[in-house]
């Protein structure tokens, strides 16, 4: 099946638009034939790919493969015009008739044009030499255009991006009692950074996200019970890099649910077949990766498939998850090359999914891309304010980022954050069975959205405290009571962690406090009905989570007091803070002090516990590596760009 119905004009930056047309009756369709053929050069007689093939007049179209094949399915009957467009070439028309249930052969001859200058975009420049990006393959481009020179990119070049990270600092309990953030459940760094350290470098400061890291790992905690879909625990202990501070543990815990026992899904696979995906590691991993994800699709599942490179198309309308052959067949038939309108794509997954929509069931939209939009809406903000407007639909959102040179981590992680989604990233087939077959629950079913916490800290036993990792996640203390703020999804099976570093009173604090306040808030006069501090002497901290059902609009509520006692770790809080550790190296956290790789080895190691997939094993291993080739000695950028 290689249809699909057509959402956006081609190249965008060039000026050509292809109006959305209104979609064809289902009776038509049924009564359909099917017009296959060939697409190619006038000049060399060699096969067109990426080219757009649509029957005017419908919703029905296709991209040429890399053959310059296509076929167009569902194709109502009687006399019909079929078109080619692409950049560099004329456009061609032809009339065709199509009778029920036969197949039509109907091949095209393309005409070159001449390239105008508009039509190439400089991006980049390294040393003397010019990069160019073009909105079609560098071969065939050169093939045809002999008045413009192609130079192919620096091996070096690389526009990888990440957001710029401010870590946070210690707070003063007596200016701000209360740290309110956002959950996150994203594993994106966490794989990005085992990517640059297994390649023996050193990863860009702003692509260390520490609460990622630190929530890759499955923690064991006791069964969730109550009214609740996930449970509330707490941990303190002493900081290791640090003993004379303590360490707070907040987790949320969701019990996992079996595949078998998952709500029936409605899920649009929205693939980038732009160029820049044509790499081993990017549309071939791809390919694979959600072979795995369909051998899990059960009778009651449904699964469609958009792709987009320089407009967007269905190419496999929502077919019942039994179907595998036909799915994995559509899967292998996409080819990489084009442009990339990101934006265009993502507006007609989620008009698919809307339209296939389950009461009760799981209906997600699943992106796979480099994330290197650049045809229509692709600044951050634009694709932002998109997904925002798209998310009040009740369709969730999974973000899965492939490949090395151009990712695009800022902009993914955005879209994952502002559509009720998560964000990971897949360096390998092992990582893509992990997040879409052993997390299979987590990564597409939320049993909590909108999640936020805030934590409010004893004044009489907590001086300062800081918040570790979260730095893109934190809220305004009025948010969280605010159901109108955006927060956070949690997934079956997750597992969330927050780690506190607090500061007793009594010790030195860690920077210069402000003068005493002149004007305090006192109640005057006294509230008779106020509880006295001394009656909290004991409590440490008060943590409150607020969280919606997925289908919900009011917020619930759970709170509970943290005693200040320290306790006997449990193994999985010292890996968490092994993980911290690490991150923090990575960073250069001036907050690690004299903290070491060695450290942080011996830490993980009485973590470790059973590791029955070997999770924690391979952290050791990679923190074995930054320290045996002295990564950290190796200068980080700062700010993303490498």
């Amino acid at each position: 099946m290689n249809a699909y119905r057509m959402s956006a004009g081609i190249g965008t930056l060039f000026g050509l638009v292809l109006a959305l047309s209104p979609p064809a009756t289902a009776s038509a369709q049924s009564e359909g034939g099917t017009v296959r053929g060939k697409v190619v050069d006038a000049a060399g007689n060699a096969p067109v790919g990426g080219a757009q093939v649509f029957v005017e007049g419908t919703v029905i179209g296709t991209l040429t493969g890399t053959g310059g094949a296509y076929s167009l399915e569902n194709v109502p009957a009687g006399e019909q015009i079929v078109a080619v467009r692409l950049i560099g070439y004329r456009e061609l028309r032809q009339s065709v008739t199509v009778v029920a249930n036969r197949t039509a052969v109907l091949d095209f001859t393309l005409e070159q044009t001449a390239p105008r200058i508009q039509d190439i975009v400089v991006t980049g420049v390294v040393e003397p030499t010019p990069q160019i990006k073009l909105p079609f393959t560098v071969e065939r481009l050169s093939a045809r255009a002999s008045a413009v020179q192609v130079l192919h990119a620096h091996p070096g070049f690389n526009t990888e991006s990440y957001a710029r990270i401010e870590e946070n600092d210690f707070r003063l309990v007596s200016a701000s009692p209360l740290s309110t953030f956002s959950i996150d459940v994203d594993r994106a760094s966490y794989a990005n950074v085992r990517r640059f350290i297994q390649s023996g470098e050193r990863p860009p400061v702003d692509a260390v996200r520490i609460e990622e890291m630190i929530n890759y790992f499955p923690y064991e905690w006791d069964d969730v019970s109550g009214d609740h879909p996930f449970a509330v625990e707490t941990e303190v202990w002493d900081a290791p890099w640090k003993p004379e501070h303590r360490l707070v543990r907040v987790g949320l815990r969701a019990p996992a649910v079996e595949t078998a026992h998952l709500p029936p899904g409605n899920l649009v696979f929205l693939l980038d077949v732009s160029g820049s995906m044509a790499s081993p590691d990017k549309l071939p991993l791809l390919r694979k990766a959600f072979a795995l994800l369909v051998e899990q699709l059960r009778p009651n599942d449904r699964v469609a498939i958009v792709v987009y490179a320089g407009a967007a198309g269905l190419v496999l309308p929502s077919t019942a998850g039994n179907r595998r052959g036909k799915i994995l067949e559509a899967i292998e038939r996409i080819e990489a090359g084009g442009s990339t309108a990101g934006g265009a794509g993502i507006a007609l997954a989620y008009e698919v999914a809307r339209k296939h929509f389950i009461e009760g069931g799981n209906n997600r939209v699943i992106l796979a891309t480099d994330g290197d939009f650049n045809v229509g809406a692709s600044s951050d903000g634009e694709m932002v304010r998109l997904i925002e407007k798209e998310r009040e639909s009740g369709i969730f959102l999974t973000v899965l980022g492939f490949g090395t040179g151009n990712l695009q981590d800022s902009k993914m992680e955005q879209i994952a954050d502002h559509g009720n989604g998560n964000f990971h990233y897949v360096d390998g087939l092992l990582e893509a069975k992990k997040v879409l077959v052993e997390e299979m629950g987590g990564t597409l079913l939320t049993v909590a959205k909108d999640v936020k916490l805030q934590i409010e800290f004893n004044p009489a036993r907590v001086a300062a405290y800081r918040l570790i990792g979260y730095e893109n996640r934190l809220l305004d203390d009025e948010d969280f009571n605010d159901d109108t703020k955006d927060a956070g999804e949690l997934g079956a099976g997750h597992t969330v962690t927050a780690l506190y570093e607090v500061v007793p009173v009594g010790l030195p604090l860690p920077r210069g406090g402000v003068d005493p306040l002149r004007y305090q808030p006192t109640a005057d006069p006294p509230d008779a009905d106020a509880v006295p501090a001394s009656a909290f002497e004991d409590e440490l901290l008060y943590v409150k989570v607020r969280y919606k059902d997925p289908d919900g609009s009011q917020s619930k509520l759970l709170a509970h007091a943290v005693p200040g006692r320290s306790d006997s770790p449990s193994g999985g809080f010292r890996f968490a803070a092994a993980v911290a550790g690490f991150g923090m190296l990575l960073r250069d956290s001036p907050h690690a002090g004299r903290y070491t790789l060695d450290d942080v080895v011996g830490l993980a190691e009485e973590g470790k516990g059973a590791d029955p997939r070997g999770y924690r094993g391979e952290f050791i291993r990679l923190v074995e590596t930054v320290r045996d080739l002295d990564l950290l000695g190796a200068e980080a950028t700062d700010g993303g760009q490498r």
